[in-house]
């Protein structure tokens, strides 16, 4: 009698096992999947341009004094800016707008814990001050310690 009844029990355990097994081994970090746990924010980059080669990109932004780029399907993608905060976000439009940069503004999540406290504290000094000089060197600093927080970080994991 107890073999009847636990035979199906293992029988059903097992089959289920190796199902879940082979149903996850089907995700892994190769397709760009983000973890469920992961703790990541929503973060307003502003974009100056978008290039189709390295020397069209350096050309057109040899008059900026910070920026960052990404690669994208051979595109040059140049960001001249970072915030977390909308009010910041409508101020950093306003900068740029009057430096006559054509801007757009994408959205990105990040989960470099370490980068949102950092930008946070930037977020701060960029709310209490209009001096466009100030709104430029904190744009340099939050565009710095995101490439050595978070772009750098990538290249060492």
């Amino acid at each position: 009698m107890k073999l009847n009844t636990y035979l199906p029990l293992i029988l059903c355990l097992t089959v289920g096992f190796f199902m879940g097994k082979l149903m996850f081994s089907q995700y892994d970090d190769k397709q760009g999947l983000k973890l469920v746990s992961s703790a990541s924010e929503k973060v307003y980059f502003i974009q100056q341009g978008v290039y189709s080669s390295k020397e069209s990109m350096e050309e057109n932004t040899s008059n900026l004094t910070y920026y960052i780029y990404t690669i994208d399907n051979d595109r040059y993608y140049v960001y001249i800016g970072i915030t977390k905060n909308e009010e910041n976000l409508d101020k950093l439009k306003g900068y740029f707008d009057s430096l006559g940069y054509n801007i757009y503004v994408k959205e990105f999540y990040i989960s470099s814990e370490s980068f949102i406290t950092v930008l946070e504290q930037y977020e701060t000094m960029l709310s209490e001050t209009n001096d466009s000089k100030i709104i430029g060197a904190i744009c340099s600093q939050i565009l710095s310690k995101y490439e050595e927080l978070v772009i750098n970080s990538e290249f060492k994991d």
